[in-house]
C-alpha cells in the first residue's frame, strides 16, 4: 500500500463543498466548567499568597530597621539614657580620666582652693592648724574643686554612663534606664531629674557614688546604708543624703583639714574618696544607732561635719576597721537588725534639711530642700 493511500485513509474528513461546518459539541456534565474555576481560583491563591508573603516581608523589614535604628537612638533630654556604649559600666578611674581630659578651664576659675581667713582666725590656723598642702598636690585638689563646679550634662555620654551605672549597681538591674523619671526618686533623688540635687557639690558627688558601688568593699556598704535609707521609720533620701557628705568632703578639703592625710599619701583624690565613705559610713551608724529620723537630718549632718572636720584620722581608721571586716565577711552597718516590715515607699510628704540649710545656732529645723 503507497504512503498515499494511507494518508488518505486517516485524513479526518472536513466539511463537505457547500455544507456550513461543524460546531463544537458542548459538554454537559460541566465537567471542564468546573476545570476552568478550579485553575483560575488556583491562580488566583498563588497571586494571593504571593501578596501575603509580600506584606510579611514588608513588616520584617521594617522591623529589622527599627531594630538597628535602637543602636544608633540620639539621647534626648529627659527620653533615652545617654551612653555611647549602651549596658556598659563606667569605672571610676575611667569616668575621672575623662575630667582630667576634657577642657575645665571655665569651671576651675570659680573655685576658691582654701578658705580665706583674716586677723585672730588666720594667726590661729597658722599656729595651731594644719599643714598646707604641698605644692606638687595642689593641682590635684583644684581637679577635684573644679569637679564640683561641674554640673550634670544630658549631652555628655560619660556622664549618662555615670548616672547609669550608679543605678544598676544599686538597684542590681541589668538594663539601663532614662535619666528623667520617677525611678530617680527610688534612689533617694528628689525628683525625677537629678541634676536638681547637686547643687553644692555638682559631678563630684556623683563621681563619689560612683566610687562608692564600684568597689566591690564599699559596695557592700553603700547597699547596706541604702536598706537603711528605706526602713520603714528611719528611711530619708539615700541620694540627698550622699551628696550633703560630699559637701562636708569640699570643706574639709579647702579648710585643709586633709592636708596632713594627702601629704601622707602624696595623693588627694584617694584620701577625698576615703573621707567621703567614712563620713557616710559614721553618719549610717549615728543614724542607726541613735534612731534618728528624717526630721533630724539637718542636726545630725552639723554635728557629723564638725565631728570629721575636727578627727579625719579617726574618721578613716574606722573606714579602714569596716573594710577590713567585710573582707573577713565580718562587717555589717545593720548588724542583727532586721526590717520585717516591707520597705517604705518615697514618700514627696518628707522634708529633708541638708547640711546648708540650718542657720547657724538654729534651734529649729529650716525646711528648704
Amino acid at each position: 500500500m503507497s504512503a498515499t493511500h494511507c494518508d488518505q485513509q486517516h485524513r479526518v474528513p472536513g466539511p463537505l463543498r457547500g455544507q456550513p461546518p461543524m460546531r463544537a459539541v458542548e459538554v454537559k456534565d460541566g465537567t471542564q466548567e468546573r476545570a476552568a474555576l478550579a485553575l483560575a481560583a488556583g491562580r488566583a491563591g498563588a497571586a494571593s499568597a504571593e501578596a501575603r508573603a509580600e506584606v510579611v516581608s514588608t513588616e520584617v523589614l521594617r522591623a529589622q530597621e527599627e531594630w538597628e535604628a535602637v543602636n544608633s537612638i540620639h539621647p534626648e533630654s529627659g527620653s533615652q539614657a545617654i551612653s555611647d556604649r549602651p549596658g556598659q559600666l563606667v569605672s571610676f578611674s575611667e569616668a575621672l580620666q575623662h575630667f582630667q581630659t576634657v577642657d575645665l578651664s571655665s569651671f576651675k576659675k570659680r573655685i576658691q582652693p582654701t578658705i580665706r581667713r583674716t586677723g585672730l582666725a588666720a594667726l590661729r590656723h597658722c599656729l595651731f592648724g594644719p599643714p598646707k598642702l604641698h605644692q606638687d598636690l595642689r593641682e590635684e585638689r583644684d581637679l577635684v574643686l573644679t569637679i564640683a563646679q561641674c554640673g550634670l550634662d544630658s549631652q555628655d555620654p560619660m556622664h549618662g554612663r555615670v548616672l547609669q551605672t550608679i543605678y544598676r549597681k544599686l538597684t542590681g538591674s541589668k538594663f539601663d534606664c532614662a535619666l528623667h523619671g520617677d525611678h530617680w526618686e527610688d534612689l533617694g533623688f528628689q525628683g525625677a531629674n537629678p541634676a536638681t540635687d547637686l547643687r553644692g557639690a555638682g559631678f563630684l558627688a556623683l563621681l563619689h557614688l560612683l566610687y562608692l558601688v564600684m568597689d566591690s568593699k564599699t559596695l557592700l556598704m553603700a547597699q547596706e546604708i541604702f536598706r537603711l535609707s528605706r526602713h520603714h521609720v528611719q528611711q530619708f533620701p539615700f541620694c540627698v543624703m550622699s551628696v550633703n557628705i560630699t559637701r562636708i568632703t569640699i570643706q574639709a578639703l579647702r579648710e585643709e583639714c586633709l592636708s596632713r592625710e594627702c601629704n601622707r599619701q602624696q595623693k588627694v583624690i584617694p584620701v577625698v574618696n576615703s573621707f567621703y565613705a567614712a563620713t557616710f559610713l559614721r553618719l549610717a551608724h549615728v543614724w542607726r544607732t541613735q534612731h534618728k529620723t528624717i526630721s533630724d537630718s539637718g542636726f545630725v549632718l552639723k554635728d557629723l561635719e564638725a565631728w570629721a572636720k575636727k578627727s579625719p584620722k579617726r574618721l578613716l581608721k574606722t573606714l579602714e576597721i569596716y573594710l577590713a571586716g567585710v573582707s573577713k565577711g565580718q562587717a555589717s552597718l545593720l548588724g542583727a537588725q532586721k526590717c520585717s516590715r516591707p520597705r517604705a515607699p518615697p514618700s514627696k510628704d518628707l522634708t529633708f534639711t541638708g547640711v546648708c540649710d540650718l542657720p547657724p545656732n538654729s534651734s529649729q529645723a529650716t525646711w528648704l530642700i
